[in-house]
């Protein structure tokens, strides 16, 4: 059996995720994060042929009191169907405007290598974060 080695210039991304809708409360459950990205994923390759391979995760922001449960979406860039780096950053950051709107985030960070974006819809702040 012959293995071939494939190799290309390293680009990440991450993009964080709360999973309560504003600061209400309710409950965003991850199959409805994992379904608005697949979609995503489906038009971007059918439509643009642009390949945005994510890997999910769960984890816990904390900040004072605040601990929220978040999804952390993870992007490399996929050594069968490599992309530009300023295309991946475009659709990643399109994605996150997505998430955002389809699960009502405040606000959603991506990290990048050469920086951290927030996007913002609401100053408004989780009050369990605040010093009281």
């Amino acid at each position: 059996m012959k293995i071939r080695e494939t190799a290309i210039k390293t680009f990440q991304a991450s993009i964080f995720i709360g999973l309560e809708k504003g600061y209400t409360q309710k409950r965003i459950f991850e199959d409805e994060v994992f379904e608005t990205v697949r979609k995503f994923q489906l038009v971007n390759s059918e439509e643009r042929n642009i390949f945005l391979s994510a890997s999910i995760s769960y984890c816990n922001i904390v900040l004072n009191n605040q601990n929220e449960p978040h999804l952390k979406i993870d992007f490399i860039n996929y050594p069968k169907f490599p992309l530009e780096e300023s295309v991946m950053k475009e659709n990643v950051i399109s994605l996150s405007k997505k998430l955002m709107i389809t699960h009502n985030q405040n606000r959603m960070v991506i990290v990048f290598p050469d920086k951290t974006i927030m996007l913002e819809q609401s100053d408004d702040i989780d009050p369990k974060t605040s010093i009281q």
